[in-house]
């Protein structure tokens, strides 16, 4: 469909706004009035079936306001990220079949949040901070270091209160950080391997931080009513004793006493996405979640078929690395040369690397025929 304009409810400008939320009603009558107006067939008819997968799209990610906010080295990144994921989605209503959304959701105590550990005189430890093992004549301690590897803490452990929380001894709670630590790390698990790190909270089920950017769900919303299509959420993020950056799976199923985690990959949502003939990816952040979900996409598929990696295409500018602002003009903490090798991998496999501005028949193994 050529030449389809944005809603005259959709403004830019709420892409920068923490508070916006879109009006349902508004946006459903304008939705069924374009629909009817250009003949906008139900989304269930469609020959060719694309799936646009939003990882993480949450305010506490996209706004300044949030926790955790991904503004990428230019400080806008997750900002202008919505924005064009808005109106790709405006552009493309007559193309896309169903939206897609993972929702990273999270409660006080996690095994990634600071306030899980304390120090040898039992303070809480500070974000934006690693826990490691170390071994010491045969016996493994907990430390804490900076992000660049100094030590600040010798010695620390889970926080009692946390362990009488959840129903533990501190004893069993301690060899099980150990054991994560340590897992984190093992090349055998065939994941990436990292330093567990401490992260503010975000996305906290029942704030607003963990709601959607109100102009992507508004986007969301006009495409569900346009096409009368139920759009798709799935939930990641809760398990205390886990981190969960992918879609697909936390990212340590298991425990050090070999008794069930009740922790599992989500084969449901990958059985469903990969018979989906197009998959468009975007979100936040492209260093963290959307690298290990496609990561597991990825290895999903070569498992599988590994011509089903072409079926794959990234949206290249509607997603932002991890980059923390120290307050002097540089960086506590940059991950966008980790993004770009991501992105460097995903292409090598056969995943395409593209624009959202760019008309999908224009994309590399979409034909325009294909579309209709």
């Amino acid at each position: 469909m050529k030449n389809v304009k944005n809603p005259g409810f959709y403004n830019p400008d709420n892409a920068a706004n923490f508070f916006y939320n879109e009006n349902l009603a508004q946006v459903k009558s304008e939705a069924l009035k374009f629909a009817k107006s250009v003949n906008l067939k139900p989304s269930a008819s469609d020959k060719v079936k694309i799936n646009l997968l939003l990882i993480d799209v949450q305010r506490d990610f996209c706004h300044p306001e949030g926790t955790l906010y991904v503004g990428g080295r230019s400080g806008v990144g997750a900002i202008e990220d919505s924005k064009r994921i808005a109106e790709f989605i405006y552009k493309n209503v007559d193309l896309i079949t169903k939206t897609t959304v993972t929702l990273d959701t999270h409660f006080p105590l996690q095994i990634f949040f600071s306030n899980f550990f304390v120090d040898k005189n039992g303070m809480e430890l500070n974000p934006h901070t690693l826990i490691d093992v170390k071994e010491v004549s045969g016996k493994k301690y907990l430390i804490n270091m900076d992000l660049a590897g100094n030590m600040i803490n010798d010695f620390v452990m889970p926080n009692p209160r946390v362990a009488l929380e959840l129903g533990v001894s501190l004893d069993w709670l301690y060899k099980q950080c150990v054991y994560y630590c340590e897992q984190l790390k093992d090349p055998s698990s065939g994941r990436k391997k990292y330093t567990l790190y401490l992260w503010p909270e975000h996305c906290m089920i029942g704030t607003i931080g963990h709601t959607l950017v109100g102009v992507v769900n508004e986007a969301r919303m006009f495409h569900a009513y346009a096409r009368s299509n139920q759009p798709a959420i799935e939930i990641k993020g809760g398990h205390p004793l886990s981190e969960n950056y992918s879609i697909v799976q936390p990212e340590v199923l298991t425990r050090f006493d070999g008794n069930p985690s009740n922790l599992q990959r989500n084969t449901k949502f990958l059985d469903h996405l990969l018979k989906d003939d197009i998959v468009i990816i975007a979100g936040q952040a492209s260093s963290h979640c959307v690298a290990s979900s496609i990561d597991d996409i990825l290895q999903e598929i070569l498992n599988t078929n590994p011509k089903l990696a072409e079926k794959i295409y990234i949206l290249e500018d509607g997603t932002s690395a991890v980059a923390v602002p120290d307050g002097n003009g540089g960086f506590l903490a940059d991950f966008t040369d980790e993004a770009n090798a991501a992105m460097d991998r995903f292409r090598a496999s056969g995943m395409h690397i593209v624009k959202s501005t760019d008309d999908i028949a224009s994309w590399p193994g979409v034909a325009h025929d294909l579309l209709g």
